[in-house]
């Protein structure tokens, strides 16, 4: 049985950006693989659960409820020494995505957040860049079939150019993105954010 897909909300907020990045991975892995993890209001996680399960608790809380053993859990770490495989994907029994949105630069909050508290868990990497949550899981989903991070085509730091107020406007996320039909995965919910001409996306909170 392939593994559950546990998002662990790290984030002290629920923004637009966030949920529409949460809507896509449901999209990606389907409603009965994702569950939702340490969304700590309950309004949030009536809002969550809509999409997929929701606990108010954290992953490392789970024990007996997702996972039995530590070494069942991989966790997608951008700072793990160790890059995922096919094999690991295939031995787990819950793979958890950090549910945090990008900094310039990184601060590592995954492998604090999460893996320092989850001890004997397998801490995995994508590769060197950083990507978008639902970025993260189509990765995943793609090495679960077989492929290694370093064969999925990203583009990194794409320029999106938009028409705003009758001028042309033009925003680079500084991520890396997977390359679907040619195109970065962006969720169309974060597009009409960038199109609205917004600066400070985490403003249109939930």
């Amino acid at each position: 049985m392939r593994p559950l897909i546990a998002v662990e909300h790290c984030e002290d907020h629920l923004s637009r950006w966030l949920f529409y990045e949460y809507e896509d991975i449901v999209r990606l892995a389907g409603r009965d693989r994702v569950v939702f993890t340490n969304v700590s209001r309950r309004e949030w996680c009536g809002r969550l659960s809509r999409l997929a399960r929701c606990y108010r608790e954290s992953v490392v809380e789970l024990r007996g409820v997702l996972w039995d053993r530590p070494e069942e859990v991989v966790i997608l770490d951008p700072a793990a020494e160790r890059l995922l495989e096919p094999g690991d994907a295939r031995d787990a029994r819950v793979v958890v995505v950090g549910g945090i949105l990008g900094d310039n630069p990184p601060r590592g909050r995954t492998s604090r957040c999460i893996t320092s508290r989850l001890e004997g868990a397998k801490a995995r990497s994508l590769g060197p860049h950083q990507l978008s949550i639902d970025g993260a899981v189509y990765v995943y989903l793609q090495v679960e079939a077989g492929r290694r991070p370093d064969e999925v085509p990203l583009v990194v730091s794409p320029t999106l150019r938009f028409e705003f107020l009758g001028s042309e406007v033009e925003v680079t996320l500084p991520f890396a993105y997977p390359l679907v039909d040619g195109r970065p995965l962006i969720p169309e919910g974060v597009l009409r954010l960038l199109r609205s001409g917004l600066s400070f996306y985490e403003a249109m909170r939930l």
